[in-house]
């Protein structure tokens, strides 16, 4: 089975990455290595993209107490939790759906990314059969500790464009989700981080990030690279409070526009279509950030349009 689909082979030749790509192609497994079922086993969340009825992607988190997630076999997990009725993803995993799976530690500074096919079962479950396992580099990653605190989510707030509110909290923002899908609709969960400003909202329709250095692998803006549909979500860590978003990204290579941003590599633009904020929507809450070592710094300059 290829590794690499023509939108991630694309933008690795242009990146001048290919050699690269193909060496650390050798870490993506079909099955899950016994060191990551203990990883698994231990995690309080787990972070799902997929797409809803009308194609769009979203990105959404599915708590728990530890053992909530179980590896059931060499390349199935189960998932003992699933999106509640105000989540943009309860519909689109109320049955089959193709799903893009990150399972992160904030403590530890790990990752691990999954993709595969989910089925929600009779028991409010997800069965995941995954078709790609591999670890991600602990870069941009801000070391947290949980805590639990029950919640009341708040009634779900849908709109086309951010509030005033929403702004702030995209600036406030150093850590985010990203959820893309390939051309066949195999969809991928990621991670993006940096210090407060490096997610910056233009206007109210209108987001920006810098593409730090990463793996290589291009997984992400492969797949913009051949759709360019793209669901986000912001969590705040101490409240609970979710903010998805989804639309349509795409990387501008123009270096000029990237060096207006430390440490980018490229810019990528995103157009809001529908967001959904729910307040306290999690009871799982973490303390303050000690930020990663790796994040570049936020200019002035780079935060604003």
């Amino acid at each position: 089975m290829a590794i690499y689909h023509d939108g991630e082979l694309a933008v690795q030749e242009r990146a001048g990455s290919r050699h690269a790509a193909g060496t650390v192609a050798a870490i993506v497994r079909t099955d899950i290595p016994d060191a990551a079922r203990l990883f698994l086993a231990a995690q309080p969340m787990i972070v799902i993209g997929a797409a809803d009825s009308r194609g769009d992607l979203w990105a959404s988190v599915l708590t728990g107490e530890a053992g909530f997630i179980t590896v059931t076999g060499p390349s199935s997990l189960t998932v003992r939790a699933a999106p509640g009725p105000y989540d943009p993803l309860h519909a689109a995993l109320a049955g089959t759906a193709r799903v893009g799976v990150i399972a992160i530690d904030p403590g530890t500074r790990r990752r691990m990314r999954m993709n595969g096919t989910a089925h929600r079962t009779a028991e409010n479950t997800l069965d995941i059969e995954l078709q790609q396992v591999y670890a991600n580099c602990p870069k941009y990653i801000q070391k947290r500790e949980p805590r639990w605190q029950s919640a009341t989510p708040g009634r779900p707030r849908h709109a086309g464009e951010l509030t005033s509110e929403d702004m702030a909290f995209v600036h406030a923002t150093d850590t985010f989700f990203v959820a893309t899908a390939d051309l066949e609709g195999n969809a991928d969960a990621s991670h993006r981080g940096g210090h407060p400003g490096f997610l910056t909202a233009v206007d109210p329709t209108h987001l920006r990030w810098p593409d730090y250095l990463g793996n290589s692998m291009f997984n992400t803006l492969g797949n913009l690279e051949v759709n360019p549909k793209a669901g986000l979500l912001l969590p705040d860590w101490a409240t609970g409070t979710l903010l998805h978003l989804t639309g349509t990204a795409t990387v501008d290579w123009d270096p000029d526009r990237a060096a207006a941003l430390p440490g980018a590599q490229r810019v990528v633009d995103f157009t809001v279509e529908r967001a959904v904020r729910v307040d306290h929507a999690s009871p799982l809450r973490w303390s303050a950030p000690e930020f990663s070592r790796f994040n570049p710094p936020v200019s002035l300059e780079g935060s604003t349009a």
